[in-house]
Order: structure tokens, then sequence, then C-alpha cells
């Protein structure tokens, strides 16, 4: 049997992968005054309130109770201290 390989195209010949980060800096800088505070997010898939007990460029870290919640920057539509 003869199999034909496909090639890449010319331009992708070569090319590495590149790591994209999002980084909503306005999002991320509200979310460290809140450290400590209670405070509601409202995501794209509907709101968790609780502590903020950390915020990193990426995500922020909720605490209500004993449940810990890791929510995305890029998810949050708003946040409000309670």
């Amino acid at each position: 049997m003869n199999y034909m390989y496909r090639q890449m195209p010319q331009t992708m010949q070569g090319m590495q992968p590149k790591q994209v980060t999002v980084v909503e800096p306005y999002v991320y800088a509200a979310a460290t005054t809140l450290v400590g505070k209670r405070a509601v997010v409202e995501t794209t898939r509907g709101n968790v309130s609780g502590v903020v007990m950390d915020a990193k460029p990426d995500h922020i870290v909720l605490q209500e109770r004993e449940s810990t919640f890791f929510v995305r920057l890029c998810e949050v539509v708003w946040i409000m201290p309670e």
C-alpha cells in the first residue's frame, strides 16, 4: 500500500507553541484590596460569596464555611464587598 503523508504548510513548519496568559489587571487590583474581607463575586455562571483568602493574577480564592472556591478572573463580571 502506498500512503501519502500530509505535510504542514511552510508557514507552520518550525514554529513552537507559545503560552498565552490573559490578565485582567483592574479586576486583579480590585480583588487584592478585598483580601481578608467578605465579598460577592458575580461570574458568568452565577455568584459566589465568602471571604477573599487570596488573589492571584489569574484567579481569586474565596472561602465560605468549609468550602473553598477558586474563581478564574476571566470569568468575573463584577466584585462587590459585602
